[in-house]
């Protein structure tokens, strides 16, 4: 991989290869790559279990580490999914909360503890854009929000 980039790196206690084998099953242009096992020479696992297993999801490369109890998931680090419609808001949500936690304003934490913001690509442009009114209105039904609703952000948008 040396030369091709960076890739995140999460740490699980004991459940990398389960949560790369969810996130590929989830997202599209997903693959599962290698997977290094413990050999018992360095801390961390017993011999033969596995380390680390390299993953694609939605064509971002990702290394999940066995790492131990010692580190987890918060939401001061989140993964942003950018949406087209409804329809993928409606399958995001629903597929990254299995198992996890629905939260406020299209939050989502996982069942590994990993935190997912999903939400329609086109509320970015709503909430940078140059009326400082129109704005307003789209945060404001946002934070009223757990699972975000495109057809209400445009209508607080536009101001209906």
């Amino acid at each position: 991989m040396a030369g091709d980039g960076f890739t995140t790196c999460l740490w699980f206690d004991g459940r990398a290869e389960e949560a790369a084998q969810h996130y590929v099953s989830i997202f599209k242009n997903s693959r599962l790559g290698r997977i290094a096992r413990y050999t018992g020479v360095e801390p961390g696992g017993p011999a033969g279990s596995v380390m680390t297993v390299e993953f694609e999801a939605n064509g971002q490369k990702f290394v999940g580490l066995n790492g131990g109890p010692q580190f987890t998931f918060s939401e001061a680090i989140s993964f942003q999914v950018h949406c087209a419609d409804q329809d993928e808001v409606d399958y995001y949500w629903s597929r990254l909360s299995e198992g996890g936690e629905e939260g406020p304003c299209g939050w989502v934490k996982d069942r590994f503890g990993v935190s997912w913001q999903v939400g329609p690509a086109e509320f970015i442009d709503m909430v940078s854009g140059p009326d400082p009114e129109k704005t307003k209105r789209a945060t404001e039904a946002m934070m009223a929000m757990g699972k975000l609703d495109i057809a209400a952000l445009r209508t607080a948008y536009e101001g209906g």
